[in-house]
């Protein structure tokens, strides 16, 4: 079972949970990064032997690419490509290849239920490289259209993250919609895992596949999280 977990957002925190996860997703310079950041979580996680994933947003620094953008197709299309773009030049310039990808925030969720924006998102992975894993929510329409059109796909599940009925995640600024204690989390991993299902944050027991699990780096106690994770689950 992979962990990934999103990086190279500023939090300060990369250097120390790198050794317990199997693959990070980069911010592209868009939600927020730049140049140096990318290198240097690049070169964190090729020290550490962990894969790279691209991780495009929607163009909101303001918001930390949490809003919803209604965006024509083609523009977000070539957005996508150009995020996926910047970071592959400088893991190339470090000898490394890029395995995934991965939409952050709003894009990842939008995706999740909008056609256009799924092509969007479909459409510019398959441009830039056929062989870039996508990572999707578990019954999603982008997971269903990356079948469709033959994309590789991995089922990421959120360990941190609380989820609605309809496997939707619960709004940040709704309660408990981040997961802090790691006990819980783990639990809540392991049910995932071996059972396949998921309780939501009305009770509701739901069915759920994953390929990789994510753990978000502004959790405060993403540390002790990723410790446990990678003690419970072998990669």
């Amino acid at each position: 079972m992979d962990i990934n977990c999103d990086l190279g957002e500023g939090i300060s925190n990369d250097e120390k949970i790198m050794p317990y996860i199997s693959s990070c997703n980069i911010a592209c310079g868009v939600h927020t990064g730049n140049k140096n950041t990318m290198k240097s979580t690049v070169l964190l996680a090729k020290k550490h032997k962990v894969k790279i994933g691209a991780h495009p947003s929607f163009p909101d620094r303001e918001n930390f690419g949490r809003k919803e953008m209604f965006l024509p197709k083609s523009t977000l299309k070539s957005q996508i490509i150009n995020q996926i773009a910047a970071l592959n030049e400088i893991a190339k310039k470090e000898g490394v290849k890029l395995h995934h990808v991965k939409p952050h925030g709003a894009l990842y969720n939008m995706a999740a239920k909008f056609n256009d924006v799924a092509m969007a998102v479909i459409e510019a992975v398959q441009f830039f490289d056929e062989k870039l894993i996508l990572y999707v929510p578990y019954d999603s329409l982008i997971a269903r259209k990356a079948r469709e059109f033959r994309v590789p796909y991995f089922y990421e599940a959120f360990a941190d993250r609380s989820y609605n009925d309809d496997l939707s995640l619960v709004l940040r600024d709704e309660p408990d919609a981040l997961i802090e204690n790691p006990t819980r989390i783990n639990e809540r991993v392991q049910q995932m895992i071996e059972k396949g299902t998921v309780v939501s944050i009305n009770g509701k027991k739901i069915r759920i596949k994953a390929d990789t699990i994510c753990v978000h780096g502004d959790n405060p106690n993403v540390i002790e999280i990723v410790e446990i994770l990678s003690k419970s689950i072998k990669d």
